[in-house]
């Protein structure tokens, strides 16, 4: 098995994972001015998480489906997800089963 074929596998594997945490508002993390905006807005931010599917080559160059950006309501939004250990002390691999997957959501100037 070459190099980069380990890579597209590996790169498949976390963003499944990854996928499979944005379905869960659980991990979700809004910042101060996500939480700001009005409940309507706030509730339809999460599920375009949730449903966020616009994956290219720009946004997305390594394939692990980690962060993602949308308008909504005239609002830019901002989303990345960060990998940690079960106590959210220190970082963690993304593959590891203990990872534990936050998904912040925010606004690009809090970025």
């Amino acid at each position: 098995m070459d190099t980069k074929q380990v890579q597209n596998e590996t790169a498949a594997q976390i963003a499944a994972l990854n996928d499979a945490a944005r379905s869960n508002a659980f991990n979700y993390m809004a910042t101060r001015g996500v939480m700001s905006l009005d409940e309507v807005t706030i509730s339809d931010i999460f599920v375009a998480v949730q449903d966020f599917s616009k994956f290219t080559e720009d946004n997305d160059p390594y394939g692990e489906h980690d962060f993602g950006s949308f308008k909504i309501h005239g609002h830019k939004i901002f989303w990345k997800i960060d990998y940690y250990d079960q106590q959210l002390k220190y970082g963690s691999d993304p593959l590891d089963p203990n990872c534990r997957r936050v998904v912040t959501i925010m606004l690009p100037e809090e970025y």
